[in-house]
């Protein structure tokens, strides 16, 4: 099987493990950047071109399209489905999960249980907005930050208020949530791959903050997840679509939240923290899904129809 790893880095951990798996089961692995792929798109068909050479007899390609490159990255990737190679997250799939709020949305909908979540645009609507929401804390997210950034605890109405006018003076887009003081800085990332939860970790905050990220600072633990926390993150993939996706929990007094949906989660803090391998995982996916019949060589690829 020759697999195509989407990834601007070779070097990174979570691209080098991929490599390595897929190679330790005697499959063909190119790491391909996604900013080097150029696409020929006409009614008899589609082609793509690597460093002025066709790329062609690919069975599946794996994803690791960071935010920065999101509409290139998944032009890319649509590339490939459009031409019969599988892939267990589809290009439409990574751009629900990399909105924020349009992942919420839909997830929501799904019967998932998050976070209570407010958006809005006219500053003239701006009380009312957080009156919606209920008294702070408050949790305002950029609606496309990744790694905990852009991420702010407002402890005050003012406060909330004062955030909010900045971020529409840059015009950027935002979500205000409730706090779940009970998680106590603490979140749960769970490994989705195809139907199962493949590894877990409790993600812990450093002294001083409150978001659990790796990148910021925080440290993972082993977690034994409930029947309920694996269900929801399931769920929670599979409504977005991905075959492979991080899915952050939070552990509150109603039970189980949904944080976010991850479409390139990293392998480095979970593979330590847990001792899975969870980049073999990866690839026994692709595997199964292949063996199912997955993809057919030239047939175009519809993306899961969720809207």
């Amino acid at each position: 099987m020759k697999i195509g790893i989407l990834s601007r880095n070779s070097r990174l951990y979570s691209t080098r493990r991929l490599v390595a798996a897929g190679r330790a089961r005697g499959h063909r692995v190119r790491v391909l950047d996604p900013l080097r792929c150029y696409l020929k798109i006409a009614r008899d068909g589609f082609a793509m071109h690597y460093g002025g050479r066709p790329l062609q007899g690919f069975d599946a390609v794996i994803p690791r399209i960071g935010a920065s490159i999101t509409f290139y990255g998944t032009a890319v990737l649509r590339q490939f489905e459009m031409m019969g190679v599988y892939t267990p997250s589809p290009s439409d799939a990574v751009l629900r999960a990399r909105d924020k709020l349009r992942s919420l949305q839909l997830l929501a909908r799904h019967g998932i249980d998050l976070p209570d979540t407010v958006f809005g645009d006219n500053p003239d609507d701006t009380a009312d907005l957080l009156n919606m929401l209920g008294a702070p804390p408050h949790v305002i997210k950029l609606n496309e930050g990744a790694q905990g950034a852009g991420v702010v605890l407002t402890e005050k109405p003012v406060a909330s208020q004062s955030v909010i006018e900045a971020l529409r003076g840059v015009y950027a887009n935002f979500l205000v949530q409730e706090f779940v003081r009970e998680a106590e800085g603490r979140d749960i990332r769970c490994f989705v791959v195809g139907e199962r939860v493949v590894a877990a970790m409790q993600r812990v905050a450093r002294d001083g903050d409150f978001r659990a990220n790796l990148h910021r600072g925080g440290h993972g633990d082993p977690v034994e997840l409930s029947a309920a926390e694996r269900g929801v993150a399931v769920r929670a993939a599979k409504a977005l679509g991905l075959g492979i996706a991080g899915v952050d929990l939070l552990r509150s007094a109603r039970g189980p939240l949904l944080l976010e949906v991850n479409a390139s989660p990293g392998l480095e803090g979970i593979e330590a923290v847990t001792g899975v391998d969870v980049a073999g995982a990866m690839i026994g996916q692709v595997e199964a899904a292949l063996a199912a019949g997955a993809a057919e060589p030239g047939k175009m690829h519809d993306s899961h129809s969720t809207n």
